[in-house]
């Protein structure tokens, strides 16, 4: 019974860490579609001032973190799983002092 619930959990986690790689490269797909447009009208009505680089880097940046989301904090060893190790490291160790 706790094998299917530990199986049924493991396929759930899966299946939303899927549902967010899914999301960042609909994400970055949007986004590389956009933008060129983005500085196609900049250039094309208002070519003296070039707005669309805080487009460029204000979207860029909600790219960037929505990538240290999915991606990036697992390099560094603070993913979502970060909480639970923690939190089972703290146990060994505080009965391993008893």
């Amino acid at each position: 019974m706790k094998q299917d619930q530990s199986k049924q959990q493991r396929y759930l986690k899966a299946q939303k860490r899927v549902k967010d790689i899914k999301g960042f490269y609909s994400h970055i797909t949007v986004y590389c579609l956009i933008i060129p447009i983005i500085i196609f009208m900049n250039l094309k009505f208002e070519p003296s001032f070039h707005w669309f680089w805080f487009s460029v880097y204000c979207w860029g940046a909600g790219l960037f973190i929505h990538w240290l989301k999915v991606f990036g904090f697992r390099l560094f060893g603070i993913g979502k799983d970060w909480e639970e190790k923690r939190i089972k490291e703290i146990m060994e160790e505080q009965s391993e002092k008893r």
